[in-house]
């Protein structure tokens, strides 16, 4: 074998050797990344979850504080009722869904219950003791004397000496809180202080507890399945062995609930992150190779090449020749896409303003009824005035200039919202009040509303909702997904425009008709795709796609999706902090 031949598979190896451990770095940091990733979806769920139980127990607390203040709660500890009582907590517990209502008197026995006999002591649960404090108190366990498992809550009876003289306890049931959530995407489960499962959506997890030796859990009989844990990177990873509704290497995440005394959990499979940072290794070294394949062939031609100069001189001259004309169309074709992006974006403003001034021509006449209705009346009110003044009756006139003043401020705001609507503007991004925002676009459809026999639910909060966008693209966006939400229920037989305001970390607008609904909801952002019928004067299917431009342009996002009354559209905006203003 000659020096030449082995110094070239020297090179090879040691390539070889650099592309694997690139890639080895490459898939490390990708998983990483994608763990990362991960852990804020996975955190998002946990608090969905958190938050989901929290709000279903709560409703319980509020039961029970609801009936500690009842007629009946007095008679019964005072020893009378428990027949009229049994007969209410039963109804109540078939009402609310609840497992058992009962009343304790204020040495801590059942004195009437739902479901479960009288004369159960009770006096020992921590729940009970603290309603015997005077404040509300809460537990879990399995329901005494039920056999179930059970969240409790004890809200305090005060007798006329405001001394406690009993409790009522509402016992909710697990079994059909988790019935709701059953089967979701996400493992969830909460622990209480011991370590044991009390709620999840995966029932196969139902009291297994957390082993005293470290992370995991372990069924409450038989042996326990395999389990591994390590971590990589700041993150837990579990490897579970316990059946084919979980994952089998899982991101875990913890959450604390001091408000009921558990502790959530959640399993994300991490198995999408590995098969991402594969993807992403295998590419990295695919043009690894293929830049070394290229390399080695490149050399191999200079080496043949340089013993050939003499002979390829003159297609080399050629080639630059070709190369030459290929770099100028590159050029051209540069200076054409510029021009076309040019033309696209004043073709997009264009579209915008056209959109806006398609929305005012359908409002016309409702335009024209919200200025008109307001005239006549100044005309009336202006003539009292003057009668009243012949009359001698001041106060009635000026009572009169009041309302003309009133109509006056009413017209200049339709007119100042159509002005502000109707103008072609790119305002910068900015603090917005959101609720200003609606009720502008509301005033504006309400006409249509009317005369199409729709009636609209919004009650506009009672403070501003300060959001980053323009507040005119702002207004186009909500005036667009009404009248979408109206066209959609012109043959519907109930019409209802539901619009409502959630504030959180970020704001959610939501705008719900009670039309047929969305036929295809992952096409419906698609430019000129419409549901409308072909050849209508409205309808080329660019209204929403522009809507969720801007939206995009404002770091929001636009989503829809179908309940069993019609479609509904989410508008997701981010709300306006200090450090953006600084």
């Amino acid at each position: 074998m000659s020096t030449s031949v082995m110094q070239r598979a020297a090179i090879i190896f040691v390539f070889l050797g650099a592309v694997a451990a690139a890639s080895a770095g490459v898939w490390r940091y990708a998983y990483l990344q994608a763990l990362d990733q991960l852990e804020r979806q996975g955190r998002s769920d946990l608090a969905l979850a958190s938050d989901r139980l929290v709000g279903q127990l709560k409703r319980f607390g509020e039961l029970a504080v609801f009936l500690a203040d009842h007629p009946l709660s007095a008679e019964l500890a005072q020893g009378n009722g428990a027949q009229a009582a049994e007969a209410l907590f039963l109804d109540v517990a078939d009402k609310s869904d609840a497992l058992d209502v009962l009343f304790v008197d204020k040495n801590g026995r059942v004195v009437a219950a739902a479901r479960g006999p009288a004369g159960t002591d009770l006096s020992q649960t921590d729940y009970v003791k603290r309603a015997g404090q005077g404040a509300l108190g809460w537990g879990h366990g399995i329901a005494k004397p039920l056999t179930q498992r059970a969240f409790y809550y004890a809200a305090p009876s005060f007798g006329a000496d405001r001394k406690v003289n009993g409790a009522v306890v509402v016992a909710a049931g697990m079994d059909g809180i988790e019935d709701a959530w059953r089967g979701g995407l996400r493992t969830v489960f909460f622990t209480d202080a011991r370590g044991q499962v009390f709620v999840t959506n995966r029932s196969e997890l139902v009291l297994w507890q957390r082993p005293p030796e470290g992370p995991g859990l372990v069924p409450p009989q038989g042996a326990a399945p395999a389990f591994d844990s390590y971590e990589t990177g700041g993150h837990e990873i579990w490897q579970l062995g316990w059946g084919p509704y979980l994952p089998q290497d899982a991101l875990h995440l913890v959450q604390d609930l001091p408000i009921i005394g558990l502790t959530g959990e959640v399993l994300v499979d991490v198995a999408p992150a590995r098969q991402l940072a594969q993807l992403q290794a295998t590419v990295v070294a695919a043009l690894c190779l293929a830049f070394g394949a290229l390399l080695f062939l490149a050399t191999e031609r200079r080496r043949t090449l340089a013993r050939a100069n003499a002979q390829l001189e003159d297609r080399v001259a050629r080639r630059t020749t070709a190369l030459s004309e290929i770099n100028e169309a590159l050029r051209q074709e540069v200076t054409d896409r510029k021009e076309a992006q040019t033309a696209l974006a004043q073709a997009q403003a264009e579209l915008v303003q056209a959109s806006k001034l398609s929305a005012l021509g359908k409002m016309s006449a409702g335009i024209s009824h919200e200025l008109n209705q307001p005239l006549m009346a100044i005309r009336s009110f202006a003539e009292n005035a003057a009668l009243f003044l012949e009359r001698g009756k001041p106060d009635r006139a000026t009572e009169n200039l009041g309302r003309i003043s009133d109509m006056s401020r009413r017209m200049g705001r339709i007119i100042k919202n159509l002005r502000a609507f109707s103008t072609q503007q790119s305002e910068p991004i900015s603090r917005v009040d959101l609720n200003a925002v609606l009720v502008s676009a509301v005033e504006m459809i309400a006409d249509r509303a009317a005369k199409m026999g729709a009636s609209i639910e919004f009650d506009p909060l009672g403070h501003p909702v300060w959001v980053r966008g323009g507040e005119v693209r702002l207004g186009q966006v909500f005036v667009n997904l009404m009248t979408n939400a109206l066209d959609a229920m012109t043959d519907a037989p109930t019409r209802i425009l539901r619009v409502r305001v959630v504030e959180g970390e970020s704001v959610k607008v939501a705008i719900a008709d009670t039309g047929p609904g969305v036929s295809d909801p992952d096409k419906v952002f698609d430019p000129f795709y419409s549901t409308k019928e072909v050849g209508a004067s409205e309808g080329m299917g660019l209204g929403l796609s522009i809507s969720y431009g801007i939206m995009q342009s404002f770091g929001g996002e636009i989503r829809v999706r179908n309940d069993p009354t019609g479609a509904v559209f989410t508008v997701e905006i981010r709300p306006w902090v200090a450090q953006e203003a600084a």
